[in-house]
């Protein structure tokens, strides 16, 4: 296995180079993940974020993990698009509350041009705030992604969800090279990516090396890379097949995965996304250790539960954590 370089990205990995890293020692892993992370970040400050689901239920995508889909009997009610001034006061009750970056998110296949001026005004009422703006708006065309940018979007979502070989096994109305094109419209607009996946639905080691392989030899590495442990939701494949089969991700095998998307995209906030709120603080931790430096806060991750604030508080002050860019008496205030 070729020697890790912490000051130079690359973007030529192999599957195998990811897989090998996989494979190594855990201990080794994580201190190789360590030292990459303290090459770019500072260790002790995590980036803050919260989520919105801004148009909630009705998608037309068969993505099996989502409640959101239209093709599953989730028992989640479709709804309208929110109005802008309800997504201000949310977005400012999260800055408020010492969110960093505020992401909306809407359920559906891909953005329609009608819905562009409501969202254009919220992502600009948001970004004047102060706070950095992110938007999961499904599929996107080139004008799309150039007019979210000028409206002020920092950010845009867009997951591969998993590698290459197993996304068949997870949804067949989008295909992969559509992901691609997507991301392909952000950056050419100048925005920022915010790219990863979802483990724990059933997928091989090898699946999860060919997720961060795609990521890792993107032309430009993820800005963001949120690690979703599946939240298995009754009425969805994935989730049905998770619950009868009781089987999750391993803890250990997630850090692993923590490690190597730290590694192989040594530059990227590496977020832990849903599932955070199963994992207890000592896994957390763990994630902190091998190169995560990202969560989301408060509230909902969409439609999953995520701890409240004051979990975090008291985690972040036992880990010796701060919020990145302030004082850790800022955020521990309320204690």
């Amino acid at each position: 296995m070729s020697k890790i370089n912490a000051f130079e990205p690359r973007h030529d990995w192999t599957l195998a180079e990811v897989e090998a890293l996989f494979d190594l020692p855990f201990m080794d892993l994580v201190h190789r993940a360590a030292n990459v992370h303290r090459a770019w970040f500072d260790p002790s400050e995590i980036q803050l974020s919260q989520l919105l689901s801004v148009k909630t239920g009705g998608c037309a995508e068969n993505c099996g993990y989502c409640s959101q889909s239209a093709h599953f009997k989730t028992g989640l009610k479709a709804e309208k698009l929110m109005d802008a001034d309800d997504v201000v006061a949310k977005a400012r009750a999260a800055r408020d509350g010492g969110a960093q970056r505020f992401c909306m998110g809407a359920a559906w296949r891909e953005l329609k041009d009608r819905d562009l001026p409501k969202l254009a005004t919220m992502i600009a009422e948001v970004k004047a705030l102060g706070m950095e703006t992110c938007a999961t708006l499904g599929m996107l065309t080139a004008d799309q992604a150039k007019a979210l940018k000028a409206a002020g979007l920092d950010y845009y979502n867009h997951n591969l969800d998993t590698g290459p070989d197993y996304y068949k096994d997870v949804v067949t109305t989008r295909t992969y090279q559509e992901r691609l094109d997507t991301l392909s419209h952000v950056r050419d607009a100048g925005m920022s990516t915010c790219c990863g996946g979802i483990v724990g639905m059933g997928e091989t080691r090898r699946d999860r090396a060919g997720l961060l392989h795609q990521l890792a030899t993107l032309p430009a590495h993820p800005d963001s890379l949120p690690i979703n442990g599946l939240v298995p939701v009754s009425g969805t494949p994935l989730g049905d097949k998770v619950l009868s089969e009781g089987k999750a991700i391993d803890s250990i095998e997630f850090v692993r995965t923590i490690a190597v998307a730290r590694i192989v995209c040594p530059k990227s906030m590496v977020r832990l996304s849903a599932g955070r709120e199963g994992m207890s603080r000592e896994l957390q931790a763990l994630c902190f250790m091998a190169g995560a430096n990202s969560i989301f806060v408060g509230g909902k991750l969409l439609t999953t539960p995520l701890p409240d604030m004051d979990e975090d508080s008291r985690l972040f002050q036992d880990l010796d954590l701060k919020p990145m860019g302030s004082v850790r008496a800022e955020f521990v205030a309320a204690e």
